[in-house]
């Protein structure tokens, strides 16, 4: 979403969230916007597996024409969006430290895609997701150490809730995957991804205290694409799907996913803290379930559907904490 199609009153409350740390200042028809924007993000993003497992390509040149393919589009919003952007208190980058900023979040989600894309060969499925969705412990403890911000018992209530519900959900596959054997290397790499991604909220949290979703988007991305492409050409991956479909697929990542999901999220995080957003993210491996249960016939019990309660009610929780 461009700041082009962001109402006034959230267009006053952007530059007001530039001069304040504090969320709470903002209002709430704006938050209310912001939290609509973020569950939105979050199932988009939740069918990027199903994209991903029917893309043809490499895991990486998968990453790279996730990005790449979406670029055109934020290149087109950041057009479209120079006077409102202006007129709402955004700028554009026109120094080193703009560009190296910009550049960080390219380099954060450069490293969660690859590390993340990469765990899923040495180890399963379902132990990359559920460790790669620990972000939001990191994100609360860099926001903790780092801004030295404190939480609210209902937050780590919430938090905890909903990390419960994830697990539980992620549970039969994750004790199959152990008892088979999966690789700890694989393991390992899904908690970096988790890691690069918490760097990730951190660095455009930051951010869009300045610059509009678009902006911000469109640099981080040509990095992350500049990034991805380098890797899968330096191991040697096939960056062509072999048919139609697998076109199609990469272009839903790209632009359903990645433009829309991704979008959406940088959006909220101009009203939202961090930590409370990579909490709504959470609900990424949820709608993934239900995606794969309808699309894909994959069984769905009472005890994921149990889970999934609870992981919807982790976010209600904290987001009343976060208030």
């Amino acid at each position: 979403m461009s700041a082009a199609h962001t109402p006034a009153g959230a267009k006053t409350a952007i530059s007001r969230c530039m001069r304040k740390d504090s969320p709470a200042s903002i209002p709430a028809s704006a938050q209310r916007l912001a939290l609509i924007a973020l569950l939105a993000g979050s199932a988009a993003i939740g069918f990027s597996p199903l994209f991903v497992r029917l893309a043809e390509a490499g895991p990486v040149a998968t990453a790279f024409w996730r990005v790449a393919l979406a670029a055109p589009l934020f290149w087109l919003f950041m057009m479209r969006e120079t006077a409102e952007a202006s007129a709402a208190g955004f700028r554009r980058p026109s120094s080193w430290r703009d560009y190296g900023g910009l550049m960080l979040a390219g380099m954060c989600f450069t490293g969660d895609l690859i590390t993340w894309h990469w765990s899923i060969r040495p180890t399963s499925v379902a132990n990359a997701t559920l460790l790669a969705n620990i972000a939001p412990i990191f994100v609360t403890l860099f926001s903790w150490v780092l801004l030295g911000q404190r939480f609210s018992r209902s937050f780590l209530g919430g938090l905890a809730v909903a990390m419960l519900g994830v697990a539980l959900l992620m549970g039969r596959s994750f004790d199959a995957a152990s008892a088979a054997g999966s690789g700890l290397a694989g393991d390992a790499l899904a908690l970096t991804a988790a890691v690069f991604y918490a760097s990730y909220f951190m660095v455009v949290s930051r951010l869009r205290r300045s610059f509009s979703t678009a902006t911000i988007m469109t640099w981080s991305g040509a990095t992350t694409a500049a990034a991805t492409l380098a890797v899968a050409l330096a191991t040697g991956e096939s960056l062509a799907a072999a048919s139609w479909a697998g076109w199609l697929a990469l272009f839903g990542l790209a632009w359903f996913s990645h433009a829309g999901g991704q979008g959406l999220i940088a959006y909220g995080m101009a009203f939202l803290p961090a930590a409370f957003t990579s909490v709504t993210v959470l609900l990424q491996p949820v709608v993934a379930a239900v995606a794969a249960w309808a699309m894909l016939g994959e069984p769905l019990g009472w005890r994921d559907v149990a889970a999934m309660a609870m992981v919807l009610a982790g976010v209600a929780l904290a987001r009343r904490g976060s208030r």
